[in-house]
């Protein structure tokens, strides 16, 4: 009985797969053009082999064609307050969550005898800028010294020339000139020397300023803290973390979308978000990679999005879409897909000879409503039922979906 079983179930299979896969050969096998009828009447062989199934009209329709990608939610800015000199926390802490504006307080370092450092340095630079005067003083008399020699020169020229003057009073006059124009280079470097001792006078005092004020460290923007603050009483050393800031408002939604989809994203375009949370967020394009990410080949795209409530934290899930140019679809079953011998993804329609035709689609975007695809004409019958049993060319019995029939 297993051995009948067994040849039953091979016989069957054997006609499926003649009459779906093999129709043509058997149907020339059989030698017959035509069947003649009871009263005489010649049926064609295609309109007896007809198969029976069901299309439904399929019309294009514009769809905003949205980029659709997962990422997560990024703060706007996120930096660690570091100590840029060494001393000890004098300042209570605050707590991590509390939201702090541009320039508050957050870490104050013991100033130990950075006060006495600065005094010194001002008096240093008072006694710079007091020895200037007496500089310039010294070039004056030192000037009015090289004309009085110059005028001896002079008159000892003349006298000699006139035979009242002996060389040797001549050769002093020109020595005292030489002695007044010495005087006067040493007096301009002493007033070079003294602008220099005030130029480092006033260094010294800013140096010691900036000390004094790197000792209370503030907030450089307004955010919530993600750490606490340094505890009162530690020491800090220079780059020591003082605390974490975030800035959640605006926050950022960064997302990877492949190259096939890149050159269709702007700067500017909307975009819109679903979190893991199921919260729905909306904002736009502020930043999209030039450079491809050398593992993935993906590009990063950044949508900035307000949350001014802080309801959205950093680093939640997010399906993101992306507003693209529109494009025409037909809006099919999902179970209307089927695929040709070379494994192409497509439908099969109905011509108007009443024919079967394989034509391949795009998936354009999937839906609870059905499954968006491109690539077929404005209007389309679409064979929703028996599409898996005919092939192109196969003359088919339409019935409508919709029809009642």
């Amino acid at each position: 009985m297993r051995l009948v079983s067994i040849l039953i179930a091979l016989v069957v299979a054997a006609s499926l797969y003649l009459l779906v896969f093999e129709r043509d050969t058997v149907l020339e096998l059989a030698g017959t053009d035509s069947l003649v009828g009871a009263e005489g009447e010649t049926d064609t062989l295609s309109d007896a082999s007809a198969v029976s199934v069901v299309a439904m009209q399929s019309e294009a329709r514009a769809i905003d064609t949205a980029v659709i990608t997962r990422g997560r939610t990024e703060a706007a800015r996120q930096v660690d307050v570091r100590a840029e000199t060494s001393g000890k926390i004098i300042s209570d802490p605050l707590r991590k969550g509390a939201t702090v504006a541009e320039g508050d307080l957050l870490c104050e370092l013991d100033p130990g005898t950075r006060d006495v450092a600065l005094a010194e340095a001002e008096a240093r630079l008072a006694e710079a800028r007091a020895s200037a005067p007496s500089a310039r003083a010294r070039l004056a008399e030192a000037e009015a010294a090289l004309r009085q020699a110059q005028i001896d020169q002079n008159a000892a020229q003349r006298l000699s020339q006139d035979g009242f003057a002996s060389d040797a009073r001549v050769a002093g006059a020109d020595a005292g000139v030489e002695s007044a124009l010495a005087s006067i280079e040493a007096a301009r470097g002493g007033l070079e020397s003294s602008a220099a001792t005030v130029q480092s006078a006033e260094a010294a005092v800013a140096a010691a300023q900036t000390e004094l004020d790197r000792l209370k460290i503030t907030a450089p923007f307004s955010g919530l803290l993600e750490s606490d603050t340094a505890e009162l009483g530690a020491f800090l050393q220079p780059a020591g973390l003082c605390a974490t800031i975030l800035q959640l408002d605006p926050i950022k939604l960064v997302g990877f979308v492949p190259e096939t989809a890149v050159d269709r994203i702007e700067t500017g375009a909307m975009a819109g978000a679903r979190l893991a949370s199921g919260q729905e967020v909306q904002g736009e394009v502020t930043f999209l990679s030039r450079s491809a990410d050398d593992q993935t080949r993906t590009f990063r795209v950044e949508v900035s999005v307000p949350n001014e409530d802080l309801t959205i934290r950093d680093g939640q899930t997010a399906e993101i879409m992306i507003q693209s140019d529109g494009s025409q679809a037909h809006l099919l079953p999902q179970s209307a897909l089927t695929l040709d011998d070379d494994g192409a993804l497509g439908v099969r329609v109905a011509t108007e000879d009443d024919t079967a035709l394989f034509k391949p689609v795009t998936v354009v975007r999937d839906t609870v409503d059905g499954i968006y695809v491109s690539g077929l004409d404005a209007t389309e019958r679409v064979i929703v039922v028996g599409q898996e049993y005919v092939a192109d060319g196969v003359p088919l019995t339409i019935t409508m979906r919709g029809d009642g029939s």
